[in-house]
C-alpha cells in the first residue's frame, strides 16, 4: 500500500511550518542565490483572507503550501483571485505526487472562500514545479507580484471551477 500524505491546514506561525520554511528558503538559495524576499504578513494566510497547509508523511513534516487572497485586476477576468505561496516539498520525497495533492487542496480550499482563480509566481529554474502547474492546467498571465520584472519569473493562473 502506497504511504498517504495527510494534509492539515495549519497557522502559518506553526513551527513545522517554519521548519519547512527554511527548508524551502535553503532551496531558493540553491537555484536562486538568495532566498525568496516576497512580503507578505501571517495574517494573509487566516481566514478568510487564506490558508496554509502541511503534509505529513508518518508524523513528519514534509510538504506545505498556502493561498491569499490578491487584488482583482490579473488576470483581468478575476473577480476574487488567489494567490499560491510557499509551496515546497522536502527533497528526499519528491516525485510521489505530494506536491499535486497540496496543490488539490490549495485550489479546494480557496475555491471554498470564493476565489475564482488561482495565481501563482515562480521561477523557470524550478522545472518540476512548473511542469506540475502546466499539466494542472495552469497557463501564462499578466506579470505580477514581487519578481514582475525578473526575466527568470514565471507569471501562471487559471480559473477555478
Amino acid at each position: 500500500m502506497p504511504e498517504e500524505l495527510r494534509l492539515e491546514q495549519v497557522p502559518y506561525e506553526h513551527p513545522d511550518v517554519a521548519t519547512l520554511e527554511a527548508a524551502a528558503q535553503r532551496f531558493y538559495i540553491q537555484i536562486y542565490g538568495g532566498p525568496d524576499g516576497t512580503p507578505f504578513t501571517t495574517a494573509d494566510f487566516s481566514p478568510p483572507h487564506g490558508a496554509f497547509f502541511v503534509g505529513y508523511l508518518k508524523g513528519e513534516a514534509v510538504a506545505m503550501g498556502g493561498w491569499r487572497f490578491r487584488t482583482p485586476g490579473v488576470p483581468r477576468a478575476a473577480q476574487r483571485p488567489a494567490e499560491i505561496r510557499r509551496m515546497f516539498v522536502r527533497e528526499g520525497v519528491r516525485g510521489r505526487g505530494f506536491a499535486r495533492l497540496v496543490l488539490a487542496a490549495l485550489e479546494a480550499s480557496a475555491a471554498a472562500a470564493g476565489a475564482d482563480w488561482m495565481l501563482l509566481e515562480t521561477g523557470q529554474p524550478q522545472v518540476a514545479a512548473v511542469s506540475l502547474y502546466r499539466s494542472s492546467g495552469y497557463v501564462d498571465v499578466e506579470r505580477f507580484g514581487y519578481y514582475a520584472d525578473s526575466d527568470m519569473a514565471l507569471n501562471l493562473g487559471r480559473p477555478l471551477s
